[in-house]
């Protein structure tokens, strides 16, 4: 089912760049290159790692290891609107309803065999315990070999030294099962093209910060954690590239993401992946543009090729998530400054720590500067309880709210 999913949506983008080669947006290379790794998943041809989130995608594929954080799928999943047989089959198999429906639907996925079997795990344990869980559980499903990265909380030179060292024999164990070493020539080029890659998209989240706006709530969905596997390949500097053309030409010719921009709004932590119309209704409505995620950030230096895994390192360690949760509140607050934004959307997922966890800590602090949060209580997989009414009425309530404050960068 999910190969035939990723074949249709590669072959249905290409075809339609083909036919319309002005209708080549951003977006849309974003989107061929993610289904592009979707079908190397499934295609059986590859050799194909689970992961957890801050795994090192680009020195993977340096080693020609097709690499993925299992959320990936789990939201691949309910972007299909199929998600909620294997939200059952987890539930069914013991595992509680309140867990993460990204990892559920997962397990789900793995438990109907339809997730393709790897030969082997790489867990990390940031950004979350529930993440490290699931990998746990399905190296065991499927009975393969797993290696895990502790990834320190605080940056320091010990601390960037011990995961440096641990991603070496995170290479020897990769290599250990594919029988090749990992060769230095393809791990510069890798590093040259995830420098690239950086520098390019530091340029494109600025021009996101102008007033108004090129970006909007479509073009940066998911982005920043989603273009990290990209990292390492042409098809990073690819997107990268595609993204910064199309903002100059934008500025240039000032073309903002929606027209008539009116509120500026921050999305934190993850998008809601099933289909629904709350994007819609605040551009349409309201005029209102969400023109960045809370992982659209470069948050790490270009990585040294005479000494990569203390950039690798680096880079991991500096995951907004990671640490204790005034360093994720700094990081928000600095990025509601950056882009003048006028309020923030939380979708508080369920079982999560990092959206219902710490929801009162967002508010809180970015209540400080100014910057009001709409919390909506929702499961950002599972569409079953999604009370579209409830929440529409909510964001009505939040742009009325924002109608009568005065912005905080007046």
């Amino acid at each position: 089912m999910m190969k035939q999913y990723f074949d249709d949506l590669v072959n249905g983008i290409e075809a339609k760049i083909k036919e319309d080669p002005g209708s080549m947006s951003p977006r849309k290379i974003y989107a061929l290159e993610v289904a592009k790794i979707g079908r190397r998943l499934y295609g059986g041809e590859e050799r194909v790692a689970w992961c957890g989130v801050t795994a090192p995608f680009d020195l993977l594929a340096a080693m020609g290891i097709t690499s993925c954080f299992v959320e990936f799928v789990g939201a691949m999943l309910a972007s299909t609107g199929m998600v909620s047989e294997f939200l059952a089959e987890a539930e069914q198999a013991g595992f509680a309803g309140d867990t993460c429906a990204y990892h559920k639907s997962v397990l789900g996925a793995a438990r109907k065999n339809l997730m393709p079997v790897p030969d082997f795990l790489i867990a990390t344990s940031c950004p979350c315990t529930g993440g490290l869980a699931v990998m746990e559980n399905l190296a065991r499903h499927f009975k393969k070999d797993l290696f895990v990265l502790n990834i320190p909380q605080e940056e320091t030179d010990q601390s960037v030294q011990y995961l440096a060292d641990q991603i070496q024999d995170m290479v020897r164990f990769v290599s250990n099962h594919t029988g090749e070493p990992l060769s230095e020539d393809r791990f510069r080029e890798a590093i040259a093209n995830t420098n690239k890659a950086r520098e390019i998209m530091v340029d494109v989240y600025k021009m996101a910060m102008n007033l108004p706006s090129p970006a909007n709530g479509r073009l940066f969905g998911n982005f920043g954690i989603v273009v990290a596997l990209l990292l390492g390949t042409q098809a990073a500097v690819d997107v990268a590239t595609v993204y910064r053309d199309s903002f100059k030409e934008m500025l240039k010719n000032k073309v903002s993401g929606i027209p008539n921009e009116r509120y500026r709004l921050l999305w934190i932590q993850n998008r809601i992946q099933f289909k629904n119309p709350l994007i819609e209704i605040l551009e349409t409505q309201y005029n209102a543009s969400i023109i960045s995620d809370e992982l659209n950030d470069i948050t790490w230096d270009p990585i040294n090729p005479d000494n990569p895994y203390i950039g690798l390192a680096r880079r991991a360690i500096s995951i907004p998530f990671n640490g204790q949760g005034r360093r994720r509140i700094r990081h928000l607050q600095q990025m509601a400054k950056d882009y003048r934004i006028d309020g923030a959307i939380n979708p508080c997922h369920w079982g999560c720590r990092q959206g219902s966890g710490a929801r009162g800590l967002v508010s809180k602090g970015l209540g400080e500067i100014g910057v009001p949060v709409l919390n909506l209580e929702v499961d950002c997989i599972d569409s079953r309880n999604f009370a579209q009414g409830q929440l529409k009425t909510r964001l009505e309530a939040f742009i009325e709210m924002l109608d009568n404050r005065s912005s905080p960068w007046n």
